[in-house]
């Protein structure tokens, strides 16, 4: 009976002493998931609310505009998440058993763009590809080949907003791989030495496989950052030419502060939740079910 008392007052303390945790967790993410989803049932006019169900996600489901944002999101993530995931493997390995001073100079190179804030980032790059006076254009017609406006091209705003968020946040990936390859043991790689092993059949037998669980975090947190991206959208094409650009994220702002649509929005966001739910428990099953 005194073990099992004191078992029970072991359990009080370690709540409460995790308690301010659960309550900020339970005020700031619980909170606001379940008022965005009574939200997204909701016409709101100011400061009247009026119950329509889910005449909000009809409305949704007939705007060919949101269909429009949703490939461009589906898009943007594969992309992203292969684009990041391969690059930043292919770094780390090349490097991460180099010299220390060498693979001091990749990491801050790739990681200092990832220190700058995405404003600045998409501003500098916004003037960089300015068709009236950016310096791409510049040299574009330098070379003869007249201006240039990719970010006024339907077919090319695409590839650039991912060329210009890839290059932003690729050097956190790198550095989290070099970090994991880093902890992987010496002993396995004596043994490929001794076995003859290539340095390529190192990297697919050893590393890649030592490192699954960095790629899954990688490709959780990339996912959920390409959801939430923005600043980049609108700073440089302001979901333009003709919403080539324009994602659910910029869709639910557009619906939110523009045409004041809170009830439309709050079901983009429902929306977008599910995604994230959907895209990420499936690689965070495996990330546990490895541990």
């Amino acid at each position: 009976m005194r073990i099992r008392n004191q078992s029970i007052k072991d359990s009080i303390t370690g709540y409460l002493f995790i308690s301010p945790q659960i309550l900020i967790f339970l005020i700031f993410l619980v909170y606001p998931i379940i008022e965005g989803i009574r939200l997204s049932l909701y016409r709101i006019n100011y400061q009247t609310e009026k119950f329509v169900g889910l005449d909000n996600y009809v409305t949704l489901f007939t705007d060919p505009v949101f269909f429009k944002a949703l490939i461009n999101t589906v898009v943007f993530v594969v992309f992203i998440v292969i684009l990041t995931v391969g690059f930043s493997l292919f770094v780390a390995a090349a490097v991460f058993d180099k010299n220390a001073k060498y693979v001091s100079f990749i990491r801050a190179s790739y990681y200092i763009p990832v220190m700058v804030s995405m404003v600045v980032m998409s501003m500098v790059w916004s003037f960089l590809l300015n068709p009236a006076n950016g310096l791409i254009s510049y040299f574009s017609q330098e070379m003869g080949f007249g201006t240039v406006n990719l970010l006024g091209k339907t077919t090319t705003v695409m590839p650039v907003i991912i060329f210009v968020t890839f290059v932003t946040n690729v050097g956190q990936a790198i550095i989290l791989y070099i970090a994991a390859m880093l902890g992987v043991s010496k002993d396995l790689f004596e043994a490929a030495e001794v076995d003859g092993a290539s340095r390529w059949h190192v990297i697919t037998k050893i590393l890649i496989p030592s490192v699954q669980s960095t790629t899954i975090y990688i490709t959780i947190i990339n996912i959920i950052a390409v959801l939430k991206i923005f600043v980049v959208i609108q700073l440089l094409t302001g979901g333009g030419p003709n919403n080539a650009s324009v994602t659910l994220m910029y869709y639910l702002y557009n619906n939110a502060f523009k045409y004041n649509q809170l009830g439309v929005a709050s079901a983009v966001g429902v929306i977008m939740f599910i995604i994230t739910m959907l895209l990420s428990v499936p690689q965070l099953r495996s990330l546990i079910k490895e541990k």
